[in-house]
């Protein structure tokens, strides 16, 4: 069974659902691939534990404190690939940015292929089931563009903002996976 709640953010409300044990998603309303991973699951209101830590994590972090990622229990559902992708994505440092060519690089490397697709990597960043603390808007493209963004671009830029990003050196794509 699933076990779901809300919590308002800077970033407005976003819906935390967990497996009673670990939290296995975060999603801001209105984001691409809402819930995509427990689609077809019966969520239950509940006030458990884990949610209450999650509510106290987010808290800390929209106050500008830097809450290590390690502190929360978390099981994001997918794939062997996408779930290597996020734990990737969980060492990017607070405030730091990477892009979706380095990541391919590093995916390569650790399953022993010559090259990855950064557009695999790509849909994978983008399927992050546990957005905001799984920090994918730490990704942006190679040349520069605030792309791929599931929350969107706005909500991006807020978040790598908020880490203290300057964010005068990205552009916003004409169009894009995330617009």
């Amino acid at each position: 069974m699933l076990y779901s709640t809300e919590h308002k953010t800077s970033l407005g409300t976003v819906t935390l659902v967990s497996d009673g044990d670990s939290l296995v998603g975060l999603w801001a309303d209105g984001q691409k691939y809402f819930a995509a991973t427990v689609q077809n699951k019966v969520l239950t209101p509940s006030d458990l534990p884990v949610f209450t830590l999650v509510k106290q994590w987010l808290d800390r972090y929209f106050a500008g404190e830097k809450p290590a990622i390690s502190e929360l229990p978390l099981s994001p559902r997918g794939s062997a690939f996408r779930t290597a992708v996020w734990d990737m994505l969980c060492a990017i440092p607070y405030g730091q940015v990477t892009t979706y060519g380095a990541i391919a690089r590093a995916m390569a490397a650790k399953l022993h292929k010559e090259r990855m697709s950064s557009q695999a990597v790509g849909g994978a960043v983008g399927h992050n089931p546990i957005s905001i603390i799984i920090p994918c808007h730490r990704v942006v493209g190679s040349n520069g563009s605030l792309t791929g963004y599931a929350g969107g671009i706005d909500k991006k830029i807020q978040l790598l903002e908020l880490e203290g990003v300057d964010t005068s050196q990205f552009f916003i794509p004409k169009k894009g996976t995330a617009l």
